[in-house]
């Protein structure tokens, strides 16, 4: 157990007896139980095999190689359609996960045995990035943000995309393009500084937060 997700799970609402039910899974499985990227992460040999956490309409187990998984029971989700490694799985109830304890359990075990081989996910660095059918709609009508975001780098672009994606409705989509446009107008990718106050350039350590504090002192 490990004392920065009890405190996760001392503010999470949403989902939270279906975590609980997660959480157990996975230690039992004899996983290290860590904390990142704000959701609680099980390690094997300090290499991250899952994470679980909480989704407006479902909570997740997420494997961190899915794609290397066998999935002989069929639960595994591609996570975004440009996912190439990540597969989740979804629950909406303790029940459901009750019913698919052993499944999941199995899962985890052949993931620690992936890991233990050293297999690798064999990333298609080429591989076509697909935008949300409402991300391609408002380009069409952006000419300037489409010809930047044709612009970016590979992985930049990659990041965009998986961040629009996982937006469920298609004015949630927009409104994630629009909350980047200057980003991407500029060539930056998500985490990247564009206020040139950041410490950790080209990344964004946050600066721009006292730009509005230093000027009323």
């Amino acid at each position: 157990m490990n004392p920065k997700v009890d405190d996760y799970f001392t503010k999470v609402k949403r989902w939270h007896n279906e975590l609980v039910k997660l959480r157990q899974i996975c230690n039992d499985c004899g996983l290290t139980e860590e904390f990142k990227w704000r959701n609680p992460c099980y390690t094997f040999q300090n290499k991250n095999i899952l994470f679980i956490g909480e989704l407006k309409d479902s909570c997740v187990l997420s494997f961190i190689k899915g794609s290397l998984l066998n999935d002989s029971n069929k639960v595994l989700i591609q996570q975004t359609i440009n996912s190439q490694a990540v597969r989740i799985v979804r629950f909406t109830s303790v029940n459901e996960l009750i019913d698919l304890e052993s499944i999941l359990k199995a899962y985890i075990f052949e993931a620690i045995e992936i890991e233990k081989a050293g297999l690798k996910v064999d990333y298609k660095k080429d591989a076509e990035i697909l935008f949300p059918k409402a991300i391609l709609d408002f380009l069409s009508t952006d000419k300037e943000l489409k010809n930047a975001i044709e612009t970016l780098t590979p992985g930049r672009k990659r990041g965009y995309n998986i961040f629009f994606s996982a937006a469920k409705q298609p004015n949630s989509q927009v409104n994630r393009i629009l909350k980047y446009r200057k980003h991407i107008l500029e060539g930056k990718g998500m985490n990247d500084c564009i206020c040139g106050l950041s410490k950790k350039m080209p990344n964004c350590d946050g600066s721009h937060k006292f730009l509005s504090i230093t000027t009323h002192l």
